[in-house]
């Protein structure tokens, strides 16, 4: 089985215990040698569970504060892990063919794997409160990205690790400072471990959207404003985590046009 049926395999998987494990034996058969890419035609949407129910970002529930808003808080992000394992697995099927080496599926390899640790790390989180994922509902902003950027490796990177990752590194401090003031520590710790990795998989972004710069002979600062202009419908917002942003390798004249 090359890594790319793999991608497909667990890109259609809808169980998220069965989405986690996958992406484990995949990154293990990969990582074991296994090097074959092959060839995939990825679904154009991944197997979802029955549970949460998926609304449009405008329509979720406001988010209280206090006990039921830390809840809240830690399905939403739980949402978004789940959804970057298949963010992941797609690039690595749908763009697979663009002549890419094979550090290129090393580095998203890595991102899946470590999107399913994040995952499993918050949903077992969540069953300490006797929450369950899905119980509350979540929106699909996430897969809409990469439905807008489906036709072209440079737009996805500009997108989906550039600015929706990015953005996760703006707020993760603030978030994880909060719930240290309410004295959730063991929640606090979790998002100290995904703000680490997720410096890393920025810059796996970063990476490799200059390097698709770099081989189409395109600018890419101008690049990267011209994608967010013809393609995103919103605009990344200050307060911006610079240094972070700086750890991963995206310079601030990338967000220049909006501090």
């Amino acid at each position: 089985m090359s890594l790319r049926d793999d991608a497909v395999r667990i890109l259609r998987a809808a169980d998220p215990t069965e989405k986690v494990a996958l992406t484990a034996e995949a990154a293990a058969r990969w990582r074991g040698g296994a090097r074959m890419i092959g060839t995939a035609i990825p679904p154009d949407h991944p197997g979802r569970p029955a549970r949460p129910e998926l609304r449009r970002p405008g329509d979720m529930p406001k988010r209280s504060s206090g006990p039921k808003g830390r809840i809240a808080l830690v399905h939403a992000l739980t949402h978004i892990e789940f959804n970057a394992i298949d963010l992941a697995w797609d690039i690595i099927a749908r763009f697979g063919n663009e002549d890419l080496p094979e550090a290129f599926f090393d580095d998203w390899v890595s991102v899946a794997a470590e999107e399913a640790e994040h995952f499993d790390l918050l949903r077992k989180r969540l069953e300490q409160w006797d929450v369950r994922y899905g119980d509350l509902p979540a929106h699909n902003g996430l897969w809409e990205a990469a439905e807008i950027t489906a036709d072209d490796l440079v737009a996805r990177l500009a997108i989906v690790p550039m600015t929706l990752e990015a953005r996760g590194l703006d707020t993760t401090v603030v978030g994880a400072a909060k719930l240290r003031q309410n004295e959730d520590q063991e929640t606090a710790d979790i998002l100290a471990v995904i703000y680490t990795d997720e410096i890393k998989h920025l810059a796996v972004g970063v990476r490799w959207f200059e390097h698709m710069c770099a081989k189409r002979s395109l600018d890419p600062i101008a690049t990267y404003k011209k994608v967010l202009d013809e393609r995103f419908t919103g605009k990344p917002k200050p307060p911006f985590n610079l240094e972070a942003r700086a750890q991963a390798g995206m310079r601030a004249d990338y967000i220049a046009p909006w501090m």
